[in-house]
């Protein structure tokens, strides 16, 4: 039985030296696991593109993800192309949500909604946009949709 207590005892002191050596030790207490930290801002969202007019109620035909920091990669088609887009018209992607000049849609009611839900630059985005038919998706001047 007092083996069994000395064992036990030597063992609570060898962790406590082990902790013990760690905190004191410089360096070692702040030293972070590799790839958890980075000196860019996270930008990460998942672009789906819905069936219907209200994103929450519709069904999800395509979505992909979109890494953009601190190089451009994901599973879009076109992950270069659509990180420059997002980072000239993230303020206002209704800019690049219309179609493109010389373009001419039918009048048909199909909605299609695009959105972009994640984080950009550090700060939470939320973006969606209804398209009347699946023409003026196809046919704005940007790639962000087009997957």
């Amino acid at each position: 039985m007092r083996s069994i207590a000395r064992s036990l005892g030597l063992g609570s002191a060898a962790m406590a030296l082990t902790a013990f050596t760690a905190l004191a030790w410089p360096g070692a207490a702040d030293a972070a696991p590799t790839g958890t930290e980075s000196m860019y801002a996270p930008s990460a969202l998942v672009l789906s593109v819905i069936a219907g007019e209200d994103p929450a109620y519709g069904t999800v035909q395509r979505a992909v993800t979109l890494s953009c920091a601190p190089k451009a990669r994901g599973t879009h088609p076109s992950p270069g192309r659509a990180c420059a887009d997002m980072r000239r018209h993230a303020a206002d992607l209704d800019r690049i949500a219309e179609p493109g000049p010389g373009v001419d849609c039918t009048r048909e009611w199909n909605p299609l909604t695009a959105t972009a839900e994640g984080v950009w630059q550090g700060r939470k985005f939320s973006y969606a946009h209804t398209y009347a038919n699946p023409c003026g998706l196809y046919h704005t001047s940007s790639t962000l949709f087009a997957f």
